[in-house]
């Protein structure tokens, strides 16, 4: 019998991240896997607690008695470990996922080490997987060296870390398909579990001394990478650690970057704000490269550049122009929504959405953001790829012929089109950086409507978009409501970041959008989003408004948001979508939009505090 509390009672916060560059898995600072999709991050659920107490779990944890815990990351590394007090002893379990890089896409295994550093402790594994969201029955049963579970056309191994001669797992309790177990170690024993995705055989006796060798493969791979880092700046551990998750949330076989690792984790507890975030937006996966170049990590920049180049040639974005908004993984774009009645949701959060059918709305930004990775890319050395310009130039020409359409816009309302003033302002970004990208390197190009267009842009949104009477750029060319999204304009380079129009925005959304430094993306009272209920401020939102307020020189205010906002990550040092009115985090858990975010706006302050003196 499974203990449910133990395995679903952590709030979204109270997790820890680990993956292998292809999917990824949530721990409880109680040691419970409670998230993880396998065999990609938009596959369905192994183990889903998060969203509902039976939807499986996969928990470790001191047997019988009190205990308390603590949870850090293994320094510069995406390897997990959850320590465990206790009355008899202290231990702990080093959680780590060995990278898969290469073309392989199965043998996706989580690494659980267990230590007692002191004493002695009793853990107590529980693996209570429910396939495919809990609707696919399962069976488990002994096979080799330990358990094999599966489902359909999936299987997953239970390997037992021990040395010759041991039987821990060959007494294993298997009850209705779950798997419990009982290990008793003393001070300096290593021994563990390893779980492994369609093993090429049976289970197997694993030693200490091979997952030893595995951990310090993980830990140097995270620390090689990082190594590229050229970031010297005033905050490493939180730029670090967020560099480190937005290349978890890379998926290594296509470069695709996932917006998060969840889904249905909800904006607003007991609302209907719950989004399936495990596709690559453009929009997020653009901000994501640009974020890892100012850190000088390249390769992911070339590795997005490929993925997006296939899909700006595939021209396969139909009613929402050349690109789709999102697509899967592997670049494939069928994301239908449905709801899962049978979950009872995050803290009953209902409905429980998976895919997601924003796929198909029409948001112009996606562009601007698009053809800005690339030009930022183009600054790093990368270079702009003779293959694929005629595609790039195609998608130019669309965006010269289609910017005045009205569209959902960057925060996907489902409330109809309008004119937002930020798709018009990234319409500009596409024009602008294809014109220069042009020019600088000889391509062939429609240089003369490109510009003409790119003119006409600005001038309306001069003559639209800006609001005399609140003196200040706003939503939607029908409205008086200001938009953080807004932020960017600075940054894109529309308007000087001291200009009159400018600090007066920026004025207006102080007084509209922020509290206490936390920033909302917009008021849906006051511009109706087609949903019900409210939402907490958006973390993107406030990072960008300190890189906002350090490049206008308002460098006091733009350090202290950025202070007070680092005062919001977890105990690791992660950031979910939103923060809640009560503090708590909310959305969907970790979130690249966050984790970008907090790097662009750590480099703006480290330039302007250095320019400072």
């Amino acid at each position: 019998m499974t203990d449910k509390t133990a395995a679903s009672g952590a709030s979204i916060a109270d997790h820890g991240i680990v993956g292998d560059l292809q999917t990824a898995a949530l721990v409880s600072t109680r040691g419970s896997i409670d998230w993880f999709c396998c065999p990609r991050f938009d596959s369905p659920s192994v183990f889903g607690a998060l969203l509902d107490e039976d939807g499986g779990h996969f928990g470790i944890r001191p047997a019988g008695g009190e205990y308390t815990t603590r949870q850090a990351y293994h320094p510069d590394s995406a390897v997990l470990i959850t320590r465990f007090f206790t009355e008899s002893g202290v231990g702990e379990v080093v959680d780590f996922m060995p990278p898969l890089t290469g073309a392989a896409t199965s043998g996706h295994r989580i690494v659980r080490m267990l230590r007692c550093v002191r004493g002695t402790l009793r853990f107590l594994v529980e693996v209570a997987p429910r396939f495919d969201y809990g609707r696919q029955r399962h069976e488990a049963g002994r096979a080799g060296a330990g358990v094999l579970f599966s489902a359909g056309g999936s299987t997953i191994a239970l390997h037992p870390v021990r040395e010759p001669g041991e039987e821990y797992l060959a007494a294993t309790e298997v009850t209705g398909g779950d798997v419990r177990v009982d290990i008793e170690l003393t001070a300096g024993q290593v021994r563990g579990v390893v779980l492994e995705s369609d093993p090429d055989g049976p289970p197997r006796e694993i030693r200490p001394a091979e997952i030893g060798a595995l951990f310090d493969r993980t830990v140097g791979f995270w620390r090689s990478w990082l190594a590229g880092s050229t970031y010297r700046g005033r905050w490493r551990e939180a730029v670090t650690r967020s560099a480190i998750t937005l290349k978890l949330m890379t998926y290594a076989p296509t470069g695709g970057i996932v917006a998060a690792p969840t889904m249905a984790l909800p904006e607003q507890i007991g609302g209907e704000r719950n989004w399936d975030y495990r596709y690559t937006w453009v929009r997020d996966a653009s901000f994501s490269v640009g974020a890892l170049l100012g850190l000088g990590l390249l390769d992911e920049a070339r590795s997005f550049g490929a993925w997006l180049g296939d899909r700006v040639r595939e021209r396969a974005g139909g009613p929402s122009g050349p690109l789709k908004i999102m697509y899967r993984v592997d670049g494939t774009s069928e994301l239908k929504e449905e709801a899962l009645p049978h979950w009872s949701g995050y803290r009953a959060s209902r409905p429980v959405r998976v895919g997601n059918d924003a796929a198909d709305q029409l948001q112009l930004d996606i562009y601007g953001e698009a053809l800005d990775s690339v030009f930022i890319a183009d600054r790093a050395g990368i270079g702009l790829p003779l293959r694929g310009w005629a595609a790039i130039a195609d998608v130019l020409d669309w965006v010269s012929r289609n910017w005045q359409q009205d569209e959902e816009g960057i925060w996907e309302t489902r409330g109809g089109r309008r004119p937002f003033t930020y798709g018009r302002l990234m319409c500009w970004t596409a024009l602008d950086r294809g014109i220069r990208l042009a020019t600088e390197h000889g391509r062939p190009a429609e240089l003369a409507r490109w510009t003409r267009e790119r003119d006409r842009i600005h001038e309306e949104i001069q003559e639209k978009g800006w609001h005399p009477a609140r003196h200040a750029f706003v939503q939607h060319y029908h409205t008086d409501v200001v938009d953080s999204a807004l932020l960017r304009m600075p940054k894109v380079g529309f308007v000087a970041p001291r200009d009159p129009q400018w600090l007066s925005t920026l004025d207006v959304m102080k007084q509209d959008l922020v509290t206490d430094s936390l920033v909302y993306r917009y008021d849906p009272a006051a511009s109706p989003d087609g949903l019900r209920g409210e939402e907490g401020t958006f973390s993107l939102c406030t990072f960008a408004y300190a890189e906002a307020l350090a490049r206008s020189g308002r460098l006091e205010q733009a350090w202290l948001v950025f202070s007070k906002m680092l005062t919001y990550a977890n105990h690791v040092g992660l950031y979910s979508e939103e923060i809640a009115l009560t503090g708590e985090q909310v959305g969907n858990f970790p979130q690249a939009f966050t984790h970008l975010a907090l790097v662009d706006a750590a480099l703006a302050l480290d330039r302007a505090l250095d320019a400072a003196g």
